[in-house]
């Protein structure tokens, strides 16, 4: 082996691990920077959206009016407050079954006792 193809082997040796670093970082990168929606997509959210919040409204049951809707690529993100973990349970099957809703994202918490988030109910933090 002459002393250039050990210098290369050398060199590809100590390399590889820098060269599959910014290989997976750039397809990290590149998957992750989603394209901008199209109107058509925007108008399509806004209408998934606004079916969602209808179908929470007219749950006869349910307290549903502090739960936040939100929409994105027809996964919809729900937040805000509910008072029970069956009232949690029944708005993620209210929203799976509306029409254009392809996923769905829970991030509600349970509101205790008039209490958002915890604290000991006497309002003094």
């Amino acid at each position: 082996m002459t002393p250039l193809e050990m210098d290369v082997r050398f060199f590809a040796r100590k390399t590889r691990p820098y060269i599959v670093f910014a290989a997976t970082t750039a397809a990290i990168v590149g998957c992750a920077s989603a394209p901008p929606k199209t109107p058509e997509q925007e108008r399509a959210d806004a209408a998934i959206a606004e079916r969602i919040s209808t179908a929470l409204e007219n749950n006869p049951i349910y307290y549903f009016r502090d739960v936040e809707v939100s929409v994105d690529y027809g996964v919809a993100r729900l937040s805000g407050y509910v008072w029970t973990t069956d009232a949690l349970y029944r708005a993620q099957e209210i929203v799976r079954r509306v029409p254009g809703v392809t996923g769905v994202q829970n991030a509600m918490e349970l509101e205790r006792q008039g209490n958002r988030g915890g604290g000991d109910g006497t309002g003094s933090g």
